[in-house]
């Protein structure tokens, strides 16, 4: 396997990654909340993320940002 086709495949992986992680994030909202709709409990949409669903943020910020670069990589190489 060549350069390309391992960055190929790490890139999948990080976005099947991606993906999952997005996913375990959307578990506390309903439907209508992430939407725009009222939702329940009232109040702000806006809150503090704490312990678990900080370190999912995070994790996906970072996630992005690596995905974002080795798509640039993998253009770049591509040509």
């Amino acid at each position: 396997m060549d350069f390309e086709s391992y960055l190929n495949l790490a890139q999948m992986l990080i976005s099947i990654i991606l993906v999952v992680v997005v996913l375990l994030q959307a578990r506390g909202g309903d439907i209508g909340a992430a939407f725009g709709g009222g939702g329940g409990g009232g109040g702000s949409s806006f809150r503090t993320r704490r312990g678990l669903e900080k370190t999912l943020f995070q994790l996906t910020i970072v996630l992005s940002m690596v995905f974002l670069a080795m798509s640039a990589v993998s253009v770049r190489y591509a040509v």
